[in-house]
């Protein structure tokens, strides 16, 4: 049986979208790592499903599947783009709107074209997860904040966040020097992280501008990470390196980041784009 999908990117952080809520998907783990493929699929960081929400408070419930198969909790960029299909497409017409994911029900506010499209979507993640155990990261300390982190011939200092998946950050001086690609699935598959995680470098241009790179988890480098900006977000504030407003460059763009005082939740804004309608022939 064939399958309607569209691609979807937010800043380059590319994934297929299936809508399942009158389509089928039987194995969806198998089918992200087909249609991830750069070279005989779709190609993209993944797949996510949107699918009906068990919350009925929600308009729609994400399913993530990173480009190797593993199920993500949360992707901070997938989620704008399922809203703009939601309101685009029909799915949803209230804003701001609410969205289902493995790390509880998320509002999402529209900014919306002269033709009523989505161009812009700002994100509630939540506060953050700093508690060791819960990010999880195998430290027994009570927050990982600048903690030595080994690798190859340096120290690093790390500091771990969970935005409902888990984050590493590095902050560097020099941004362009760091090794993405050989240290990436090092500190990925690292004993200190049971469920593995997110590494993200980050350079502070100035206290309300940083720039980053990602390696995500299950995917490799990517263009962008939305919960990894509000990752790199919180951990500026925790090391006393930025404020708690951030514009953030990545290499597919930039975000706007704000750790609310009052509410405690970190506030992401950025872009959705739509890329292309297809058609999955059923294999």
């Amino acid at each position: 049986m064939s399958l309607r999908f569209i691609k979807m990117h937010g800043l380059g952080n590319d994934y297929v979208y299936i809508d399942i809520f009158e389509q089928h998907v039987p194995h969806p783990a198998d089918l992200a790592r087909r249609m991830s493929d750069r070279h005989r699929g779709v190609g993209s960081d993944g797949l996510i499903l949107i699918a009906p929400p068990l919350d009925k408070s929600a308009e729609a419930r994400m399913e993530m599947y990173n480009a190797d198969g593993s199920r993500g909790r949360m992707c901070g960029n997938g989620i704008r783009c399922v809203a703009k299909y939601c309101w685009d497409h029909g799915r949803a017409r209230r804003n701001p709107l609410r969205i289902e994911t493995d790390a509880g029900v998320l509002t999402l506010v529209l900014t919306l074209d002269a033709e009523e499209h989505v161009t812009e979507v700002r994100v509630d993640l939540g506060p953050p997860i700093l508690v060791p155990a819960d990010i999880p990261v195998a430290l027994p300390v009570e927050r990982v904040v600048d903690h030595p982190f080994a690798l190859d011939e340096h120290t690093l200092a790390m500091t771990c966040v969970s935005m409902g998946n888990p984050h590493a950050v590095f902050f560097v001086e020099d941004l362009a020097a760091v090794p993405l690609a050989r240290w990436g699935p090092q500190i990925e598959r690292h004993a200190l992280f049971p469920q593995q995680v997110n590494a993200h470098f980050a350079e502070v241009l100035r206290r309300g501008h940083l720039r980053m790179i990602t390696w995500e988890r299950g995917s490799g480098i990517t263009q962008a990470c939305g919960t990894g900006a509000a990752a790199v977000c919180v951990a500026g504030v925790l090391t006393g390196r930025s404020e708690r407003s951030v514009e953030i460059d990545l290499p597919g763009g930039r975000l706007h980041l704000v750790w609310d005082e009052v509410s405690g939740s970190v506030l992401k804004t950025g872009p959705a784009t739509e890329v292309f309608l297809g058609v999955w022939p059923g294999q």
